[in-house]
């Protein structure tokens, strides 16, 4: 059993580490299009499904989280090196999304239900000729209902029912209006997608006090929901960090995604794979004969005539070299070797 885990945990290794194009292009086309990149302020998109209670109350909460998270973005992005320079571009963030818009659609591809944006042509590419970016990378936070299954603390009781989740969505979209790159993203091996927050809960604790078979799904309270945004990432030695814990994990989900090695392979391609041509140096004629006989014999340097004796040559003379052999070129042959990285 030991050793079948073992070889699952390399088999897993294996696929992770195999090389994937998450774009919608392929990643040389991305990174040549794509070396400025802008980042619009992240949109809620109000008219989704959005069933809270106090709706009106929790649309400003969490445009005050986007607006302190999404710089966030900016540096992971920053950090990939894929781009000369990503900026976020100070906008109003519902007046823009709103001259952008075209449609929205609810999917459900390969059992993962989300909110596909499409946006207006010549709108976005105004937008993107007006902040001088290549492209513009848009974020949408949208209200969904959705079947889940959600487990009790000590994972001994369950409910499957509706609930309704805030997730988030994100594209990068060219000036003339295609969509190089999505999330959530389907190219990969392992679909994923998280929410970036429930906004109910199924209330095991009085079920059991009331002995009772039902579960009740109940609305989170306001200061729940904002508490469960703002908690911190804790490290390795489970030190708190200054990251926050669902965002920064929904971010490093999609640079996971974005990030690639096109610059890499385009050099892969380049210099290091040429062949360098020898030289061939002159031969003079008095020596033509011994270089035809004797190719491979190196050449062995002639003592200049000086007043006093020379000393003897401490390197041992090959049979077949006479002390005739001209001195070598002051361009001696060197075997040419490739460069490896």
């Amino acid at each position: 059993m030991k050793r079948l885990f073992v070889a699952l945990l390399v088999v897993a290794g294996t696929m992770l580490g195999c090389a994937q194009n998450y774009f919608n292009v392929p990643a040389e086309n991305f990174a040549e299009k794509v070396k400025v990149l802008g980042v619009a302020p992240i949109f809620i998109d109000s008219d989704s499904e959005i069933i809270y209670p106090q709706k009106e109350l929790l649309l400003p909460l969490i445009a005050d989280l986007n607006r302190k998270y999404e710089s966030m973005l900016v540096r992971k992005l920053q950090s990939t090196a894929n781009f000369y320079a990503v900026t976020l571009l100070g906008d109003e963030p519902q007046q823009l999304y709103s001259s952008l818009l075209a449609r929205r659609e609810k999917r459900d591809d390969a059992n993962i239900q989300y909110n596909k944006y499409f946006w207006k042509n010549d709108e976005i590419g105004a937008y993107i000729k007006k902040n001088r970016v290549d492209a513009v990378m848009v974020v949408v936070v949208s209200g969904l209902t959705k079947t889940s299954k959600i487990f009790s603390t000590n994972l001994l009781t369950s409910l499957e029912s509706n609930f309704n989740f805030l997730t988030i969505t994100a594209q990068i979209v060219s000036p003339d209006g295609t969509v190089l790159w999505e999330y959530p993203n389907f190219r990969g091996r392992l679909l994923t997608y998280y929410p970036l927050v429930n906004l109910q809960y199924p209330d095991f604790s009085e079920s059991e006090a009331n002995l009772s078979r039902k579960i009740e799904v109940r609305f989170k309270t306001l200061d729940g929901i904002r508490r469960t945004l703002e908690q911190k990432k804790s490290d390795w030695l489970l030190r708190e960090t200054q990251e926050p814990e669902v965002y920064g994990k929904l971010f490093d989900e999609m640079i996971s995604l974005i990030k690639h090695d096109g610059d890499k392979a385009t050099k892969g391609n380049g210099a290091e794979n040429k062949t360098v041509p020898p030289v061939i140096d002159p031969v003079k004629p008095e020596t033509a004969s011994q270089s035809v006989t004797q190719p491979t014999a190196p050449p062995v340097a002639k003592p200049a005539p000086v007043a006093a004796p020379p000393a003897e040559s401490a390197v041992p003379q090959k049979a077949g070299i006479t002390p005739d052999t001209p001195p070598p070129a002051t361009n001696e042959i060197v075997p040419a070797t490739e460069s490896t990285r």
